[in-house]
């Protein structure tokens, strides 16, 4: 008996990030910003590559940085270019940015990082030249209120694309974005356009139900916690929501950072779960604040995969709701029951879970502790948003956020000055925007407005001395931008443009405060 022999042997492909030149080149520093490497485009194959660098990395002479400039170019779009023009104030400044940030549909780039998307869409600006998801709602909000519908919805569709040809919603149109996703706000973005057209709930029913499949994976009913992906299943049948990451490798946008980080911990295994925690709590959008750290504190001590987050949840319960109401106008009573009977199941879990009535505030919930998490967020908003709160909740929760959140420029994200960007002394677009429009879903109409005035003085003060919009704000101290984080203080910027002109119209509407 004979076998052949000759047969060509498969193999995988060469993954870049796995690769001794991809870790060379971040652990060097060649470049002040680690986004940047992975954002560049190698010019042949990756396997060709690192057999070149390889062969010829010892020798003398050898320039790592002169490699990497001779095969890798940057492909990206060219950078923002602003001059303060005194001439425009902020909001015609804004609406003649959505130009500058608006991306053509993509061609496909070999070998790049990218995911080619097939529709026009606005990118945050700065550092990030490529889509993300939970940024792009709130920049919607504004594209809306500048009657910019058709670039709106053909942001949606470009995540009903993520969604049918990948599964679900990247955390952004980069392949090494592959492993999570980000705070779900697709339905809240259909939910959006569709103020006019109320079918265009059920044109993109599917996505929408693809993507809670995705974050529903793993849900059963039992009496034993018990965590699989983004699902935690707790007692007497209650499943509820986390933030998780597939990988448990430093992040490649952030490859340096994170091996520094986890090296001095003394077992393989304890660095994969700090990396799996590092790469889930980027999966929250808040990446990185001490809402994620355990009682010893500092980063290293980040442990999202244990706490359940109220504004996921509560993201979760208004996906449940808007999947009922998209299959009642389908006609599918079945259906329609079914995510009815989810949301009303998940409303009483956010009660039981994340209500302390001791603050009067919403909290999340450590799960491996079986205690809420001590300290107060702006995440704590959320049940306002959603209409989740009851109205003696929403009163106190008033009463934190004004005593305690409202400082002059705005809301600060928490009240801890850990030297991480998501907390204080900064405060962000979006969670401007997820407190006020809270507030004024329970009638709270006088402290909406001065949160809004407050933040848009903020903004139109910076604005005014740089002719820039920021990514986010010191609003404790104005004489400062903003801190903290693995990276300068971003421009662009879309969510903060979104919000921005949001908060004036809301304010025409209601009238500016007295």
């Amino acid at each position: 008996m004979s076998c052949k022999t000759d047969a060509p042997i498969k193999t995988e492909p060469v993954s870049f990030y796995d690769t001794q030149l991809f870790k060379d080149v971040q652990m060097s520093a060649i470049f002040e910003d680690s986004k940047t490497f992975v954002d560049l485009v190698p010019k042949k194959d990756i396997a060709a590559l690192e057999e070149e660098y390889l062969q010829n990395k010892d020798n003398q002479g050898f320039s790592l940085k002169d490699f990497v400039l001779e095969n890798f170019e940057d492909k990206s779009m060219r950078g923002l270019q602003f001059e303060l023009d005194t001439t425009q104030n902020m909001y015609t400044h804004i609406s003649h940015m959505w130009d500058k940030l608006k991306r053509s549909p993509d061609s496909v780039i070999s070998h790049s990082t990218r995911i080619a998307l097939p529709y026009n869409y606005i990118v945050p600006g700065g550092r990030f030249q490529e889509i993300y998801y939970w940024d792009s709602y709130f920049t919607m909000e504004g594209l809306l209120v500048d009657e910019q519908q058709e670039v709106a919805q053909s942001m949606v569709d470009n995540f009903a694309f993520l969604i049918d040809s990948i599964g679900f919603i990247p955390n952004g149109t980069r392949d090494y974005y592959k492993t999570r996703s980000q705070p779900p706000y697709f339905a809240l973005m259909v939910d959006a356009i569709a103020r006019k057209d109320q079918q265009l709930l059920v044109k993109y029913l599917p996505e929408m139900t693809k993507e809670y499949n995705y974050w529903m994976e793993g849900a059963r009913a039992g009496d034993s916690i018990d965590p699989e992906k983004r699902v935690v299943n707790l007692n007497g049948g209650i499943t509820l929501n986390r933030y998780w990451d597939a990988g448990n490798t430093p992040r490649p946008e952030s490859y340096k950072e994170d091996f520094l980080l986890a090296s001095s911990l003394p077992s393989d295994s304890l660095k994969q779960l700090l990396y799996k925690n590092l790469r889930s709590a980027a999966a929250s959008g808040w990446d990185f604040s001490s809402r994620w750290f355990g009682e010893e504190g500092g980063l290293g001590s980040t442990e999202i995969l244990s706490i359940l987050p109220v504004d996921l949840n509560s993201l979760l319960y208004f996906m449940e709701k808007t999947l009922a109401k998209a299959n009642g106008l389908k006609g599918d009573k079945s259906a329609q029951n079914h995510f009815q009977e989810l949301a009303e199941t998940r409303k009483k879990a956010i009660q039981e879970y994340f209500w302390n009535a001791e603050d009067g505030y919403f909290h999340d919930f450590n799960f491996e502790k079986g205690a809420m998490t001590p300290s107060p967020t702006l995440a704590g908003v959320s049940p306002l948003f959603f209409g989740i709160a009851t109205d003696e909740q929403a009163e106190n929760v008033k009463d934190v956020l004004m005593s305690t959140f409202l400082k002059d420029g705005g809301l600060v994200t928490t009240l801890d000055h850990s030297g991480q960007q998501w907390d204080a002394p900064n405060g962000w677009a979006p969670l401007q925007w997820l407190a006020v429009n809270g507030l004024l879903n329970y009638g709270y109409v006088d402290e909406a407005k001065e949160i809004m005035t407050r933040w848009l003085t903020l903004n139109e003060k910076v604005y005014a001395n740089t002719g820039k919009m920021m990514e986010k704000y010191n609003v404790e101290d104005l004489s400062l931008l903003s801190g903290g984080g693995e990276y300068p203080t971003q421009d662009g910027f879309g969510w903060t443009n979104g919000v921005a002109l949001g908060f004036k119209q809301l304010l025409e509407d209601l009238g500016r405060p007295n």
